[in-house]
């Protein structure tokens, strides 16, 4: 019997996966820089599950995905699609951006994937929207059409940034002096933490400790610094604000998700925040997204479930 496999690929680990009939199978991972290439690693796992015959695939991939050359952003893998379906001896090969996936992953994912912030109540097929801060901010929407799930694809990471009290307006003075313009990656983002943290620093007059997020974070959580705390305090409003925009401008009914690599680092800490007050703060829209809910993806292997969603429609409306 044929099977499908999916794979979600970053500049440093490469996971993949079977689909099963009751979700993902033999999940496994390897090191991207001990393989030349991509389709070696791929083979292997192929050649580790000899009982499997697989036919058809999606890759959900670190780099934008335009045309059939594939170059990664963050590490010498490239590729052509056609050329790697034909050397994997695959029926169907699909090769997605990771962002994309992680939005086709969205209406998949069950209560125990995913942590809700404040109230709300998800409307079926409605519009869904996901940003991801990370070493940048990543935003997707994704909508439900006659033929099913199709994401819309954007830059909505570099929007400009919308101060809203005080505190946004010295960060948003910061980030004027220092790039000429503040977008919302400067402020969302690993560097967004460091930015918003400096700014701060600056302004209350004391010296800088920490240059890095992670170091920012902890000292915030373990209430070791008192600018850290600060630091992520806005942060957590400044994203909060930014989901109500995202839930305004595009009617995200079925609810707005919060993926990447770091805000689920802190999730009680975000719990705690002003995120769902600075979401519903909207003035007389408040009762437009009061509604709409709001989560952090909590479940690890989305990319890989993504690709999976991804894959299960296109091969299904490619037999039609």
């Amino acid at each position: 019997m044929s099977e499908q496999f999916v794979a979600d690929v970053g500049g440093t680990n490469i996971r993949l996966a079977r689909i099963a009939a009751d979700g993902l199978a033999n999940i496994k991972k390897y090191i991207c820089r001990d393989y030349a290439s991509i389709d070696l690693v791929i083979q292997q796992y192929f050649d580790e599950l000899p009982e499997y015959q697989f036919s058809g695939g999606c890759l959900a991939i670190a780099c934008p995905v335009t045309g059939d050359h594939v170059a990664m952003t963050n590490h010498s893998w490239a590729f052509s699609q056609q050329a790697l379906r034909l050397q994997l001896k695959l029926k169907d090969l699909y090769v997605i951006n990771d962002f994309t996936a992680v939005a086709y992953s969205l209406p998949v994912l069950h209560d125990n994937q995913v942590v809700q912030i404040g109230e709300g109540t998800a409307k079926e097929n409605g519009n869904i929207a996901v940003f991801g801060p990370g070493t940048g901010l990543g935003v997707e929407h994704i909508t439900m059409t006659a033929s099913g799930w199709q994401t819309l694809d954007g830059e909505g990471g570099h929007v400009d940034f919308a101060p809203i009290d005080e505190t946004d307006i010295l960060v948003w003075r910061y980030l004027q002096k220092k790039h000429g313009r503040a977008s919302a990656e400067e402020v969302m983002s690993g560097r967004g933490i460091v930015n918003i943290y400096n700014a701060l620093s600056e302004h209350r007059s004391t010296p800088t400790k920490f240059n890095n997020p992670a170091e920012i974070t902890a000292a915030a959580l373990s209430g070791e610094c008192d600018t850290c705390e600060a630091t992520l305090t806005q942060f957590c409003r400044i994203m909060g604000s930014f989901a109500g925009n995202i839930a305004l401008n595009m009617a995200t009914t079925g609810g707005i998700f919060i993926g990447g690599g770091i805000a689920n680092r802190f999730t009680d800490f975000i719990q705690q925040s002003d995120f769902r007050a600075r979401f519903e703060a909207k003035g007389i829209m408040k009762h437009y997204v009061k509604s709409i809910p709001t989560y952090l993806i909590a479940e690890p292997d989305h990319g890989l479930l993504g690709a999976a969603a991804f894959l299960k429609q296109h091969i299904v409306s490619s037999t039609k």
